[in-house]
């Protein structure tokens, strides 16, 4: 049997006005297609889980509502509204703007099938980022200093990278000489760009 959460009809009454009912309906279609439903606040906005997994999640905001499917991609054909707003149907200002209930409580099904058959959600990853470039002048400088190319070297692509921002950011030629010479005598003592703020 599936739980209600009182924080949830806190969360609709607090809505706007024209939210309330678009919020309400919805709550009603995934408990009719899911029974076994459990309702939660997770993000400050109502979601649902069902087998201890999320299954979708609602929210309303000053204009606008939005429903959103944690695997929405596999669910909800298109998944890209041409609108921008959170989960797979764009602004819901009203619920004409919401597909018929049948085919709403089939969505529900499906997000049910792919918890019972384990499906993750797979995450968008962004742009990987650019091959760091290290500038000729700092290679030229590391070259000559054997400890700090070591430590250099020896540092995650993160921390080369705060290294390199850090010096080619630099607005003129004495400052960025003046973080040069720091920058080498810090990797010779082994430090990080940010090792002032690391815990000892």
């Amino acid at each position: 049997m599936g739980t209600r959460d009182p924080r949830i009809d806190a969360y609709i009454a607090k809505s706007a006005d024209f939210a309330q009912p678009i919020l309400t309906h919805l709550r009603q279609v995934v408990h009719g297609a899911c029974p076994d439903v459990e309702e939660t606040m997770k993000w400050s906005m109502p979601h649902f889980t069902y087998r201890k997994r999320m299954l979708c999640g609602m929210a309303s905001f000053k204009q606008h509502c939005t429903l959103g499917f944690w695997n929405g991609g596999r669910i909800v054909e298109g998944d890209a509204p041409a609108e921008k707003a959170m989960g797979q149907f764009g602004r819901i200002t009203s619920l004409a703007d919401l597909p018929a209930d049948d085919v709403l409580a089939g969505y529900v099904r499906k997000a049910m099938e792919l918890n019972d058959a384990g499906v993750r959600r797979t995450a968008k990853r962004g742009a990987p980022r650019a091959e760091l470039a290290v500038p000729d002048y700092m290679a030229a400088a590391l070259e000559r200093s054997e400890q700090a190319r070591a430590t250099f070297e020896g540092f995650s692509p993160s921390q080369r990278r705060e290294y390199v921002e850090w010096i080619t950011e630099a607005k003129g030629d004495a400052t960025r000489e003046r973080r040069l010479a720091t920058a080498l005598e810090w990797m010779a003592e082994g430090k990080p760009r940010n090792w002032k703020y690391m815990k000892s």
